[in-house]
């Protein structure tokens, strides 16, 4: 199989809600990079929600969506995270974090009414976003004398990529970003020019 170079992830953080026996499960999806990003969202929801029994969460990384981590804060085992990453799967999503806020509304759900509660938060978060098709990119510096700017420069505009940030001077360095089934040719025309250094710095 080729490299699926496409993944599909939320544009903005959005919210869902779902209520049952007077419970709140509020749901708040955020679109994520990496996990570091998750103990802010969830410090930020903790000072929210103050009153708050529950910040169940699960999240999905990385293109090929093997990345992830599901966390029932206390409810049920299976009852809270794995729901809410099952949304997530079937909507076939990544580089998502959703946290689904539980306030106790005084009756006992029970296992599958737990289950069904945040799954449809979740679902409900996912519904009220605006979801997107991003490309797997690569971001790449190039430097090159000054003399083969002309070169670079069609290169570029041939292969439509994102320019970075740039530097001219008599040495010239650009930071581009290639789309990753793109990688193999641009790369190839660049080294054909025989003057230019290349350099990966990061997947995105």
């Amino acid at each position: 199989m080729l490299f699926d170079d496409t993944y599909k992830t939320i544009a903005a953080p959005s919210e869902g809600l779902f209520k049952d026996k007077g419970s709140k499960f509020i749901a708040y999806a955020y679109p994520i990079t990496t996990d570091q990003e998750v103990k802010g969202y969830l410090t930020s929801l903790r000072a929210i929600h103050t009153k708050a029994n529950h910040f169940c969460y699960a999240y999905r990384l990385g293109q090929d969506r093997s990345v992830f981590r599901i966390n029932d804060d206390g409810e049920p085992s299976g009852t809270a995270g794995r729901p809410i990453l099952n949304a997530m799967l079937s909507a076939d999503l990544t580089n998502l974090l959703i946290v689904v806020v539980r306030h106790f509304g005084g009756t006992l759900l029970g296992v599958p009414g737990l289950i069904n509660a945040y799954k449809n938060a979740a679902n409900e978060s996912i519904t009220a976003s605006e979801i997107v098709d991003k490309t797997v990119n690569d971001q790449y510096q190039i430097s090159f004398a000054y003399i083969a700017m002309n070169d670079v420069m069609r290169i570029i505009k041939e292969q439509q990529l994102k320019v970075l940030s740039q530097q001219f001077d008599n040495d010239c360095v650009m930071h581009l970003e290639v789309r990753k089934n793109q990688l193999n040719q641009v790369l190839q025309q660049f080294e054909n020019l025989g003057s230019v250094e290349i350099k990966y710095l990061a997947t995105v």
